[in-house]
């Protein structure tokens, strides 16, 4: 990760907080976004999902957490399965998280490998009443590639068909929208770098430089302070300004024109916004700033 350790506290509060909505006897689970293919044996990187992320603080691929606050045995009310290292690994993509580096950054002391989980699941399942699954309930998402945990909810329903099913994303709405202190700094965070960036772009903002320099020096003051993009950016000059969601930017600024900023940073997960107009000659015309 690029930026500085989180103190685990935040995600231990955040599944205190879960289990408080969960009903009596029930089982949660979530699991880590697939990092999706390009072609031949090429991929993206892994963009982590949220929800895991705000209970656990893992960032890594094939990851999977299990809350059963009313388990029979204590060790089994929180427990973080994670992809098993190996040299193999170590040599084609990197490090992966220890058990102990993965309690560190959780606060969860019961972390196994994937493997563990059939076996583990069926008895949490044979125990519970009621499961908690995940999903990406947005009013306005497209839902075209299947995701992890929507193959897992296919197989849990078949091979569990009498249990009692809830939407885990409705809880998860409720408390996402309530910011802790941990929370609102990392928010600071990723304000301070997106002025970081907006600063170096708009330095060298002039006519005859096109979007996609300006889009460069947000991205190196965004990467070189622990940060990325919150969204896809758009920077605009003249009539590309008028798109309301134009990514293109590769056309360049003229003299007169207005260059539109709609581009911010995350900082771990956590991510500012930031939409204004700036003139592209330095000084807006009495017409674009008629105060």
């Amino acid at each position: 990760m690029r930026y500085a350790p989180i103190d685990p506290q935040l995600f231990i509060t955040n599944r205190e907080r879960l289990k408080k909505l969960m009903l009596r006897n029930s089982l949660a689970a979530v699991n880590a976004n697939d990092i999706l293919p390009t072609n031949a044996d090429g991929s993206l990187a892994l963009r982590q999902n949220t929800d895991l992320f705000y209970l656990t603080g893992i960032e890594q691929e094939e990851t999977m957490l299990l809350l059963f606050p009313d388990a029979d045995d204590e060790k089994h009310r929180e427990v973080l399965l994670l992809r098993e290292p190996s040299e193999r690994l170590a040599i084609w993509e990197g490090h992966k998280l220890t058990q102990a580096e993965a309690r560190r950054i959780s606060g969860i002391q019961t972390v196994l490998w994937l493997s563990e989980v059939p076996v583990l699941f069926h008895r949490l399942m044979c125990e519970c009443e009621h499961v908690y699954l995940n999903s990406n309930e947005h009013k306005r998402a497209v839902i075209e590639v299947e995701t992890r945990d929507a193959r897992f909810i296919q197989d849990c329903q078949a091979r569990y068909p009498l249990h009692d099913y809830q939407r885990l994303a409705r809880l998860m709405h409720r408390l996402r929208i309530v910011k802790s202190h941990w929370e609102i700094d990392l928010i600071k965070q990723a304000c301070a770098i997106t002025g970081k960036g907006f600063r170096r772009a708009s330095r060298f903002v002039k006519p005859g430089v096109n979007e996609t320099e300006v889009e460069a020096g947000f991205a190196h003051e965004f990467i070189r302070r622990g940060g990325g993009f919150a969204y896809e950016p758009i920077i605009a000059t003249g009539a590309n300004a008028c798109v309301l969601h134009y990514i293109q930017s590769d056309q360049v600024s003229r003299k007169g024109d207005l260059l539109l900023l709609d581009v911010a940073a995350s900082c771990a997960h956590y991510n500012a916004a930031l939409t204004l107009p700036i003139p592209g000659s330095g000084r807006f015309t009495r017409r674009q700033h008629p105060a």
